[in-house]
């Protein structure tokens, strides 16, 4: 049977882009996200199975890893990809909103990362990849609570790096420095001012193959004009 790789906040872009590569390369994909209507063309695709779930509802997760254990189908590649921001002036903000983007960009990652280390300690092997953003290495002005998330998801990949490791789970968290090309954004001819989604995911899998005695606990992506 296939090995399963779960990607967490799947969508359009780079989950779509790593799911493809994914599949092409032999796994069984498993795609979670709040609204899996939205990846039913994506699924056909790539023969993935479509699995609703808040990834930061504590019940909700559990009970994603637990239907992949019933299915056996227990991940060994865990791929953490949800996002949201809200942005304004910090004397405005909705406590609400920045409480939320906090549960989706770190909490979430938190809950998802408890469940796949359980089971890879048990297999003794596994992965699991956290995709960050500019903001985790940078805060920008109007911009605080997602800097705040992706921070504390940074510090969350680096802990779990130095714990994880000497048992032999590989984690990596992956800083996208630019934008993301897409349908509704696309860089002008020649330029290649974006990060092409398709090339993001096949960094991905290059540090999935990385042997054991050289892993990246961390790699920075940005388009050759980004600045640092």
């Amino acid at each position: 049977m296939a090995e399963t790789a779960l990607i967490v906040g799947a969508g359009a872009g780079l989950s779509a882009s790593l799911a493809r590569q994914l599949s092409a390369a032999g796994w069984h994909v498993a795609l979670a996200a709040r609204d899996t209507a939205k990846l039913a063309l994506l699924a056909a695709d790539t023969g993935a199975s479509l699995h609703a779930c808040d990834a930061a509802d504590v019940e909700g997760v559990a009970a994603l890893f637990a239907g992949l254990d019933a299915a056996g189908r227990a991940p060994s590649l865990v791929i953490y990809n949800p996002s949201f921001r809200v942005r304004g002036p910090i004397e405005t903000l909705d406590p609400a909103q920045v409480l939320r983007t906090l549960e989706v960009c770190v909490f979430g990652a938190f809950l998802v990362a408890q469940q796949a280390a359980r089971r890879m300690l048990a297999a003794g092997r596994g992965t699991i990849f956290l995709t960050g953003a500019s903001a985790g290495v940078k805060g920008f002005a109007q911009s605080a609570p997602f800097a705040m998330g992706k921070f504390a998801l940074r510090g969350l990949g680096e802990s779990l790096a130095r714990e994880l490791h000497p048992k032999n789970i590989h984690i990596c968290h992956f800083v996208i420095d630019g934008g993301i090309a897409s349908a509704a954004r696309i860089a002008a001819p020649g330029e290649d001012s974006l990060l092409d989604p398709d090339a993001i995911a096949e960094a991905y899998l290059s540090v999935l193959h990385q042997p054991r005695s050289a892993w990246s606990s961390e790699l920075t992506l940005r388009p050759w004009v980004e600045k640092f």
